[in-house]
């Protein structure tokens, strides 16, 4: 049925959230198996699977290996998960075999803080005598950040996230630079892609620091780096980040319907 143009226009109007949801969803190729915590990587990958991405695998740390649920999930270990999955395994297994097995093509990771070579932060902030935050540490994301061939780390964008030292070192990035992972000994690849709402980062290859890659429209390079704690490379010509497509956006809200990852804003 054809869509009008009434139609068109709100469907149209798209949110900070969505926008980073779906970029987290464009960083899945077809046929990759995908490593899922909760929130807007669930989004993520869902949404990568409807449009797409219909061959790849999720697996989330509960043991849910391929579940096809039609409800979101509120955890890794919700039982949602369990409809339709291709095995219901368990953490040493998902961790011990599938992570440091070397068979996850991608990985997701949110941080509170994240330094200049995507080194991770989701443990305290603050001092360690006296941290003004205490955060849920690493759980399973030292052994997504050590061993996927590639990690998407998707935050909100704030000078106080992007910090030029960590107050923990939680999960390990490129460490301080070239060789830093392979002289710790550490099989993954490392953090590819970094999604806020102000933009979408990726990392110099010569010398592993993060770098603007493009921004979302209606952001400048300058609003990124005011927001931003470290010197962030920029190239020449800034790229617009796409916006959501009409396909794209009316998926990821059938997915989450009620606003649970996605606040629905009253207009």
């Amino acid at each position: 049925m054809k869509m009008k143009e009434s139609e068109k226009a709100k469907l149209g109007e798209y949110s900070p959230l969505e926008m980073m949801a779906t970029c987290g969803a464009r960083a899945i190729k077809d046929g990759e198996t995908v490593f899922a915590g909760t929130g807007l990587p669930v989004l993520a990958v869902m949404l990568a699977q409807k449009t797409h991405a219909p061959r790849s695998r999720t697996i989330y740390e509960g043991g849910f290996i391929e579940p096809r649920n039609i409800d979101l999930p509120l955890s890794v270990a919700d039982s949602r998960l369990t409809y339709r999955a291709a095995a219901a395994i368990g953490l040493r297994e998902t961790l011990g075999v599938l992570l440091q097995g070397g068979r996850i093509d991608i990985g997701f990771l949110g941080a509170a803080q994240l330094d200049e070579y995507g080194n991770i932060n989701t443990t305290y902030i603050g001092s360690l005598e006296k941290p003004s935050v205490r955060l849920p540490g690493s759980g399973g994301g030292n052994d997504i950040a050590s061993c996927a061939k590639r990690i998407v780390i998707i935050m909100s964008h704030a000078k106080r996230k992007f910090v030029k030292k960590l107050d923990y070192f939680t999960s390990p990035g490129h460490i301080d630079g070239p060789g830093g992972r392979r002289r710790l000994g550490l099989p993954g690849g490392g953090p590819s892609l970094v999604v806020t709402d102000l933009c979408q980062m990726t990392f110099d290859e010569l010398t592993k620091k993060v770098c603007l890659f493009s921004v979302h429209p209606g952001v400048t390079a300058r609003q990124v780096l005011e927001n931003t704690g470290f010197e962030l490379a920029v190239p020449k010509q800034v790229a617009e980040t796409e916006p959501p497509t009409y396909f794209e956006l009316e998926t990821l809200r059938r997915i989450d319907p009620t606003g649970i990852y996605i606040p629905r804003t009253a207009k």
